[in-house]
């Protein structure tokens, strides 16, 4: 069986090469995450048997997740959330959960469905991290395209984040939501004590500054002990160590609402550079490819429920609202479909309680990394084809 150290090699190698077949072979049409789950499916036990999750590595996969949702939860923009779109965008998610329940629930009774909690949970997921990079790089996160996707993308986490705790925690939902509330109390006591420590004229914000070009890197390091600190406790009060990891982007946005072009350059290298590959490549290596061929009409079925329960709600709330035409309102639609770190996240969790099989959670993640192939690519197409005017250059955001 392979070692910790052969391991890393071949992740590493799996996180070079999936950018260098992305830009030179594929011409930037399958989306980099899709690569890296599917070079860890030829490194992992179920095929070459190249790498395993020992130790070591899946401590550096459980950092690589909490840096995903960290910076998720930093892009979003509270005035944003709160305003007309993201009011709509709640309602959406919101109708998505009902209707994702009762589809599943009545498939659980057929005797179609395992563990149904979660696969109610991965339908109403959108990737938001995914999503940035592509919406960017299209010029479409400055139209009002993209700022109607990014605030579905946001409650497409954020929802699915809290459902997980609630439901998918060994408590009753009751004791989940007074748990939740007192992490929630105390990431705003984090939240109001980091800001003392760093109003202007503090020492302590002098000394951080002086450090932050320097070998001591004082201002990543206070980052990453944020993460730490705030997954710490979340899994404290046992929780999800997603949502430590959420509440620690969301923290940081609050300390630096204007952005800090500096400090996310330096968390994207840290993130996009070592943490997060590890963890699709390590997630990828989970998939079973043999129990996927098994069950393919179950992925078939899980992408189109996706389509509905995601893209169906999400259309009819855009259309309906009056701001977007049909094709519009399909592009976003589209975009909001795409879900894998979250399909990932709930997975593990299920799994690890007992409540799925590794063979339906390979399943499920495959189903997940389809939707992020194809959902981007006709959501763009949609849009772009559509009203070409809507689609405006932006400003650099985020990682």
């Amino acid at each position: 069986m392979p070692g910790p150290a052969e391991s890393i090699f071949w992740i590493a190698l799996c996180a070079v090469l999936a950018p260098l077949i992305a830009a030179l072979v594929l011409r930037g049409k399958v989306p980099e995450v899709v690569l890296l789950l599917v070079l860890g499916v030829l490194i992992g036990p179920h095929v070459l048997e190249l790498a395993v999750t020992a130790e070591g590595v899946d401590m550096l996969r459980e950092l690589g997740l909490g840096m995903l949702f960290m910076l998720a939860g930093y892009e979003l923009e509270p005035a944003e959330l709160a305003g007309r779109g993201g009011r709509r965008a709640l309602v959406a998610w919101a109708g998505c959960i009902a209707l994702a329940l009762v589809l599943v629930f009545a498939l659980h009774q057929a005797d179609q469905v395992k563990g149904e909690i979660a696969v109610a949970i991965a339908l109403t997921s959108t990737s938001l991290g995914t999503l940035l990079p592509i919406l960017k790089d299209s010029g479409l996160l400055g139209s009002a395209v993209g700022k109607s996707v990014m605030n579905h993308g946001a409650y497409g986490e954020f929802g699915p984040i809290i459902a997980m705790a609630v439901l998918l925690g060994a408590r009753g939902p009751v004791e989940s939501i007074v748990v939740l509330v007192g992490f929630g109390l105390l990431a705003v006591l984090l939240n109001v004590l980091s800001a003392r420590l760093s109003r202007e004229g503090s020492s302590i914000l002098d000394v951080v500054r002086r450090g932050a070009e320097t070998s001591g890197q004082t201002q990543v390091r206070l980052v990453v002990l944020l993460l730490v600190t705030l997954t710490f406790a979340a899994a404290a009060f046992e929780l999800d160590v997603v949502l430590g990891a959420f509440a620690a982007g969301f923290v940081l946005r609050q300390l630096v609402p204007e952005g800090h072009e500096s400090l996310e350059h330096k968390l994207a290298g840290l993130a996009f550079g070592l943490l997060i590959p590890v963890f699709f490549v390590t997630s990828g290596m989970a998939i079973d490819p043999r129990a996927v061929v098994e069950e393919p009409v179950a992925l078939v079925s899980f992408v189109a429920l996706i389509l509905v329960v995601r893209g169906g709600v999400v259309f009819v709330a855009s259309i309906t609202d009056g701001d977007f035409n049909a094709r519009e309102s399909a592009a976003i639609a589209s975009f909001a479909a795409a879900g894998l770190p979250i399909i990932v996240a709930v997975t593990t969790v299920a799994v690890r309680g007992g409540e799925m099989t590794e063979l339906n959670a390979s399943v499920l993640v495959t189903g997940g990394a389809i939707t992020v192939l194809i959902c981007p690519l006709l959501g763009h197409r949609l849009v772009g084809g559509g009203h070409p005017d809507r689609v405006s250059p932006s400003s650099p955001v985020g990682p």
